[in-house]
């Protein structure tokens, strides 16, 4: 500045002033640029990116005669049953005797019984097998029928969803170990009709309203009278087919009003007291619900097949 004209001392004064401040101008523009950035940068190497979306390992359902028995339970629940449970290893009184089957009765033939040889681990235990011991694996649900009319007073509304077990050889229709259903009813005034309104309201709720069922006389030691119980074709919806052979009618179970002497051995005043059971095959519903030609496959642990339900 000092070699600069007097006269021209101001402007270049100035002149400088502005370079000053466009220079200190620039400087914090790019500081701040320059500070962001690395605050970005820092940010962006931090970042958790929580829309990642992962990819979830495969997760199995429900096996398709579980899915069957909860929807079963649904129903009847949603028609006032209440749902009942007992031992799988019963003893011959609740298996037999107590649903009107004593030692001799010929009709204990119907059920190809599975007997457990306890050893001495029990004083009824004989040690050697076969039926000697009275222990026993179910072949119905029907034991928990008993087991609740021991404990329950009546009235009493019930369903009995269960496995149970048979000496079978596995084929197609028939396995060693399957699941039943079976319905108690127990109160005043209860007739054959009440039966065939509960079965057809349970025929509509399960199966949709075009199912209907039918009831034909039968013979069961437990209930007197008795019947099998038919219903619509749910492959033809009784127009007829090979399945139902042309009838238009395929059988589901058995039923019948309780037997004076099973309500009898379980306390129940049979004079005052009347009742209806019922039962069916929880394995053969679901093999008519979905077409399946074959009951093994249910149980051969094919996920291929399973996975389709």
């Amino acid at each position: 500045m000092g070699e600069v004209d007097a006269d021209d001392r101001a402007s270049v004064g100035e002149a400088l002033n502005e370079a000053q401040r466009i220079i200190r101008e620039a400087h914090g523009v790019a500081k701040e640029r320059f500070l962001s950035a690395t605050r970005r940068d820092q940010l962006e190497a931090e970042r958790l990116d929580l829309t990642e979306s992962l990819e979830s390992s495969p997760q199995g359902h429900l096996h398709l005669v579980t899915q069957t028995m909860e929807r079963l339970e649904d129903v009847f629940v949603g028609m006032g049953f209440t749902v009942s449970e007992g031992p799988q290893a019963e003893t011959d009184w609740y298996n037999f005797e107590a649903l009107n089957l004593p030692a001799a009765h010929p009709a204990r033939s119907m059920f190809d019984t599975l007997y457990l040889d306890l050893g001495d681990r029990t004083e009824i235990g004989d040690g050697q097998g076969g039926e000697a011991t009275n222990i026993l694996l179910r072949t119905h649900t029907s034991p928990v029928q008993i087991r609740v009319m021991e404990m329950m007073p009546p009235p009493i509304y019930t369903v009995c969803p269960g496995r149970v077990f048979r000496r079978d050889t596995a084929d197609a229709s028939h396995m060693p170990v399957f699941h039943q259903i079976e319905g108690l009813v127990v109160d005043h005034g209860i007739s054959l009709a009440d039966l065939a309104g509960t079965l057809n309201e349970f025929t509509a709720a399960y199966f949709g309203g075009s199912i209907r069922s039918r009831l034909r006389p039968s013979y069961f030691p437990f209930t007197e009278p008795s019947a099998e119980f038919d219903i619509t074709c749910v492959i033809c919806e009784g127009d007829g087919c090979q399945t139902c052979q042309r009838t238009g009618w395929i059988e589901l179970g058995g039923c019948g009003m309780v037997h004076p002497n099973v309500l009898t051995n379980c306390g129940i005043d049979s004079e005052e007291w009347t009742g209806f059971a019922f039962g069916f095959g929880i394995d053969r519903l679901a093999i008519m619900r979905y077409g399946i030609k074959d009951l093994r496959d249910m149980y051969t642990n094919d996920i291929r097949f399973l996975r389709q339900f």
